[in-house]
């Protein structure tokens, strides 16, 4: 990951070199024509709730329409390849999410550097996994969980939305920071996954908030922590894991790229737009709802988390052994 961080720094250097005025009309001129916003996950996710909701906020302030175009397949790497291959003028953009930090190691042979070849323009939200067990379940703290599962090895399942998923390397990442030994049951979807858990056919899920949320609230689950460094506004009571196993954070998040090499005046005026729509009270209490929070930030910095998020997830990756299936 040294080699795409010095790529970031080379990168964003040679865009900063645009003479003055060249970024200046480019700012000014865009958008003239409709963008298209590719997201990789299907429709009704979070991704493409989070890309509707910003995309019209966008279309509205900016004049042009910002169309959202579900690419879904191989865990988002058919839409992120469609938008890197894409001109390099602003008018494609990509939903990105932990998927794509995650898929730069699950995947041996993909025909494109995620980092290399997208430039950041704006992170949008951010939301906890939850760790979730049934109401049955014997444990009631994460500390009652872990001596329940080195007391049990292997005797515990552990759900997941699909072999690779956040969902599931969360898990790994848990199993590897304590020891603990549990069978990863891997699920076509994260209902399927939370149906088994409610029944008691697999013992925890590490789940997005907004996927698990009402459960919790309804009783139908139990919140043992969830998985940022500290807690969140949309369940205070509920533990950080990190008060337990120290150090551990998980998190999902979405944000926007573009194709490497879009001129730095359309980023700056993208992230500006969308950094303004998170801060829209409509928009962030319609992201509160959803169990997530706020997360603006700069091309750069918004690059610099990708990077350290693909590094991270590339220690889990290798520990936890997942391959595609």
């Amino acid at each position: 990951m040294k080699l795409a961080r010095r790529q970031l720094i080379h990168l964003a250097a040679g865009a900063m070199a645009l003479p003055a005025a060249s970024r200046l009309a480019q700012g000014q001129t865009y958008p003239a024509r409709p963008v298209r916003l590719l997201e990789g996950f299907g429709p009704g996710g979070t991704p493409d709730i989070v890309a509707r909701l910003v995309g019209q906020w966008l279309s509205e302030r900016l004049g042009q329409s910002f169309v959202v175009e579900n690419r879904t397949g191989a865990g988002g790497t058919i839409a992120t390849e469609a938008a890197v291959r894409a001109p390099a003028d602003g008018y494609t953009l990509l939903t990105v999410t932990t998927a794509n930090a995650v898929d730069a190691t699950f995947y041996d042979k993909l025909n494109y550097n995620f980092i290399r070849d997208t430039a950041p323009v704006a992170s949008i939200m951010r939301t906890p996994f939850v760790m979730e067990v049934s109401p049955s379940f014997p444990a009631t703290t994460v500390a009652e969980f872990i001596a329940y599962a080195k007391a049990n090895p292997r005797r515990l399942n552990m759900a997941s939305a699909g072999n690779g998923t956040s969902t599931h390397l969360s898990g790994e990442l848990f199993k590897m920071m304590t020891g603990v030994d549990m069978v990863h049951v891997a699920y076509r979807s994260g209902p399927q996954a939370i149906t088994d858990l409610i029944g008691a056919q697999v013992q925890v899920y590490f789940g997005p908030m907004p996927a698990s949320i009402e459960f919790i609230r309804s009783g139908r689950l139990r919140a043992l922590a969830v998985t940022t460094a500290a807690r969140s506004p949309a369940l205070p009571d509920t533990a950080a894991l990190a008060e337990f196993v120290p150090g551990y954070e998980t998190s999902y998040w979405v944000g926007a790229v573009a194709p490497r090499s879009t001129p730095t005046a359309i980023i700056e005026t993208l992230n500006r737009a969308i950094s303004a729509a998170v801060d829209d009270p409509k928009i962030s209490s319609r992201l509160a709802e959803l169990g997530a929070n706020a997360f603006p930030a700069s091309p750069a910095e918004f690059g610099k988390f990708i990077a350290d998020e693909t590094e991270k997830w590339a220690k889990v990756v290798k520990f936890s052994g997942a391959r595609p299936q």
